[in-house]
C-alpha cells in the first residue's frame, strides 16, 4: 500500500526504465551492424560505441542495479561521516521485471501510489555525445531505440505510462522525420538533449532559426519537450581544467576532485540550454511550446532568472520580450527532493513546478510520494498542482481521475 493517502492524482515527471541489451540493436539497419556492441572486459560487460568502450554506466546490462533511493539520505543530508560511494550505495539488487516492462511497472506504480508517470530511458543518455562526429549514425541508432521503445513499452501505455522517445537534431530533415514518426504513434512528449546539436559542420544551438521548421512541427503537434539531464558534452571543458586529455563523463565515478564536485553541481548545461531557448528567441517565435527540464534540479533557476533580469534591465534591445516572463510562460521545472521546492514555487508560481522522483534510480526517492512532505503547509490546490495537476495539463490527460 502507498505510504500516504492522497486525494488527488499523482503524475511523476521522472520515472525510468532500464533498457535491455537489444534496445539499441534490435532495429538497427544492417549497414550499422556493430555500431553498438556489448563486450567483456576483465569479467565485466561493457557497452562499446563505434568500437570505443564506455564506462559511463558501470553495468549497462542492468542485471544488477542499485536499490531505488540508495542515495536519498546522501543528497538530503550530505555525507558528514565521509562514507565512500560504495558504502552509500549499499548492496545492489537484481533488477525487477517492473524496471524493464510496462505491465509489472503498472502494478508497482499502484503499490507506490503513482497514478501516471513519464518514463525516461536510462542508458540512452550516452548515445548522442559518443556519436557526435557521425550524424547519420546518430539518427540511425536513435530511431532504432525509438522503434524498440514503441514495440516494448508503446508511447502511451494505458494512459498511465508515457515513455519519452528521443529526437536527435544533427540533420534537420531527419529530426522532422523522427518527430512525425513518434507523433503518429501516439507520443505526447519527446526527449531532446540539453546540448548543442552536432551536425556536419560541428555544433550549434537548437534554438537558432535554422531549426524553426522543426519547432513549427513541435508546436503544431502540441507535444511537451522534455529535456532530461544527459551527457551534454561538457566533460570536454571540465577536462581542460583538470588537465585530462581525453576522458568521458563518468557520473557514477566513486571519487571526484574538489573542482569537479563544485562545478558539476552548477547545472551549466541546462543553464546554457534554457538561456539559448530564450536568448536566441525560440520561445518568442514559438510561444506555445512547453519545455520541461527534468532531473536537472532547480538550484540553477534563481541565478539564471537574476541574470535574465539584469540583461533585460541593461540590454532590453537584445530581446523581443522580457526573458523572465518568457521563462515563466515556456519553462516548467522539476526540482530535486532535497532542494527547496517551496522557494521555487514562490519564485516561479505553482503552475511552473513539477514533482518527479527519479524512481528507481539510486539518486532518487525510494518512496516517491513522500515528496508531498516537502510541500507541507502550502494550500491543498498548490500541492495537487505540483504533484500531478500541472503535468496532467501539459500532457493533455484527465487531471481529476485517480487510478492508483
Amino acid at each position: 500500500m502507498p505510504s500516504r493517502v492522497l486525494d488527488f492524482p499523482v503524475f511523476d515527471a521522472d520515472n525510468h526504465m532500464y533498457e535491455t541489451t537489444e534496445a539499441f540493436t534490435e532495429f538497427l539497419p544492417e549497414e550499422y551492424g556493430g555500431l553498438i556492441k556489448y563486450v567483456e572486459v576483465e569479467g565485466r560487460t561493457k557497452i562499446a560505441v563505434k568500437n570505443r568502450i564506455s564506462d559511463y554506466i558501470p553495468n549497462p546490462t542492468f542485471e544488477v542495479v542499485a536499490a531505488p533511493g540508495a542515495q536519498e539520505e546522501f543528497f538530503k543530508h550530505g555525507n558528514p561521516e565521509g562514507k565512500s560511494r560504495r558504502e552509500i550505495m549499499g548492496r545492489g539488487i537484481r533488477a525487477l521485471p517492473a524496471f524493464r516492462d510496462p505491465e509489472p511497472r503498472l502494478k508497482l506504480m499502484d503499490e507506490l501510489g503513482i497514478d501516471r508517470a513519464l518514463m525516461w530511458p536510462t542508458l540512452a543518455s550516452l548515445l548522442e555525445e559518443r556519436l557526435r562526429d557521425d550524424p547519420p549514425a546518430t539518427h540511425a541508432v536513435v530511431h532504432a531505440l525509438n522503434q524498440w521503445m514503441h514495440e516494448h513499452w508503446t508511447f502511451d501505455y494505458e494512459n498511465r505510462i508515457f515513455p519519452t522517445p528521443v529526437i536527435t537534431l544533427p540533420i534537420l530533415d531527419k529530426a522532422i522525420e523522427e518527430l512525425e514518426w513518434v507523433v503518429e504513434r501516439g507520443a505526447k512528449i519527446i526527449l531532446v538533449r540539453p546540448a548543442p546539436a552536432w551536425g556536419f559542420m560541428g555544433p550549434r544551438s537548437m534554438a537558432l532559426p535554422e531549426y524553426d521548421p522543426f519547432w513549427k512541427k513541435v508546436q503544431e503537434a502540441g507535444v511537451l519537450v522534455g529535456m532530461h539531464a544527459s551527457d551534454s558534452g561538457y566533460q570536454r571543458y571540465y577536462n581542460e581544467w583538470e588537465g585530462v586529455r581525453d576522458g568521458e563523463m563518468l557520473p557514477f565515478k566513486g571519487r571526484l576532485s574538489g573542482f569537479a564536485v563544485i562545478t558539476q553541481h552548477q547545472g551549466r548545461a541546462i543553464i546554457d540550454t534554457v538561456a539559448s531557448l530564450i536568448g536566441h528567441g525560440l520561445c518568442t517565435r514559438f510561444p506555445d511550446i512547453k519545455f520541461t527540464p527534468v532531473e536537472n534540479g532547480s538550484n540553477w533557476v534563481r541565478p539564471l532568472v537574476a541574470d535574465m533580469s539584469h540583461a533585460w534591465e541593461h540590454n532590453p534591445h537584445a530581446f523581443d520580450e522580457n526573458p523572465v516572463e518568457v521563462f515563466k510562460r515556456n519553462i516548467y521545472v522539476h526540482p530535486f527532493h532535497e532542494e527547496d521546492p517551496r522557494g521555487l514555487i514562490e519564485l516561479l508560481g505553482a503552475e511552473q513546478v513539477l514533482f518527479g522522483s527519479d524512481y528507481p534510480h539510486p539518486e532518487g526517492m525510494s518512496d516517491p510520494i513522500t515528496f508531498v512532505d516537502e510541500l507541507e503547509g502550502l494550500p491543498h490546490d498548490t500541492v495537487a498542482k505540483v504533484m500531478g495537476g500541472n503535468l496532467s495539463r501539459l500532457m493533455g490527460v484527465d487531471a481529476d481521475k485517480k487510478v492508483a
